[in-house]
């Protein structure tokens, strides 16, 4: 009987703690979360324009190292970049992370790392085309 007393309270105990909400998973995103977030999917979409525009040119120029240069530039460059950004935002406080005024310098930064995913595989690869020639 005692074992199955410690069953139920068990059971009980998992059933109050579904029915109540984390407030981590209820709390409204705040700005540094919301960049954090952009800058995930921005390194995505970087990554995987930069694996196609590469394997593109090295089917193009087989033989030099540049293309694989390109890829080189994602680890040494774009990385610390986006960290010292999401560093940026990671260090206000609760109720800054909340305010509207913030707004503004948050499309700035999100339309920076998006021009920047989408441009920089296109800009790296046009100046390997530069100086193979």
């Amino acid at each position: 009987m005692a074992g199955s007393q410690t069953r139920i309270e068990r059971s009980a105990r998992l059933h109050r703690r579904r029915e109540q909400p984390s407030s981590r998973v209820n709390a409204p995103r705040g700005w540094p979360r919301k960049i954090s977030d952009n800058i995930a999917y921005a390194l995505l979409v970087y990554t995987v324009l930069q694996i196609f525009v590469t394997v593109k040119q090295l089917k193009e120029f087989s033989g030099t190292l540049l293309p694989y240069m390109a890829l080189v530039i994602l680890v040494l460059a774009i990385i610390p970049i986006c960290l010292k950004l999401e560093r940026r935002w990671a260090g206000m406080s609760d109720t800054a992370a909340h305010d509207p005024q913030y707004r503004g310098a948050y499309r700035r930064d999100q339309l920076l790392i998006l021009a920047g995913a989408i441009g920089l595989p296109f800009a790296i690869a046009g100046l390997a085309r530069m100086f193979q020639g």
